[in-house]
């Protein structure tokens, strides 16, 4: 607050009172397997089995599904192959590409920061007693 501003600030920068989609984009954009399906394809067109396989540890079923949510948020466009099996191809569209950025950040400091974030829990478990 500066000196000469003494009142307070009621409204919020971003309300969802009502129901206005931010939250459910944030939690998606937010879940490991979209971000592996969103930056993955970051550097063209991707098959579905390539997704996969960039989302170690994530439910056979998940796979299936989480494709097909950024599809329908418009972050990816699926083109299906009519052979036998079916293959899928996944690419970013334009909006799909301006998240990449902010869907890897958060990976990207983590990995910049993990000497440092190691030694802060390893002190943290030790004055708290943890193994």
């Amino acid at each position: 607050m500066s000196v000469g501003h003494t009142g307070v600030t009621t409204e919020a920068g971003l309300s969802c009172a009502e129901d206005c989609g931010v939250r459910d984009v944030q939690d998606r954009l937010g879940d490991k397997a979209t971000a592996h399906v969103v930056v993955g394809p970051a550097g063209g067109i991707r098959r579905f089995r390539e997704l996969q396989r960039l989302a170690p540890g994530i439910s056979q079923r998940t796979p299936t599904l989480t494709p097909r949510r950024p599809e329908r948020d418009g972050l990816v466009t699926r083109t299906v192959h009519p052979v036998a099996p079916p293959q899928g191809e996944y690419v970013l569209t334009e909006t799909g590409r301006s998240m990449t950025g902010p869907i890897k950040a958060p990976a990207d400091r983590s990995l910049a920061h993990r000497g440092v974030i190691a030694e802060a829990r390893r002190a943290c478990d030790e004055r708290q007693g943890t193994p």
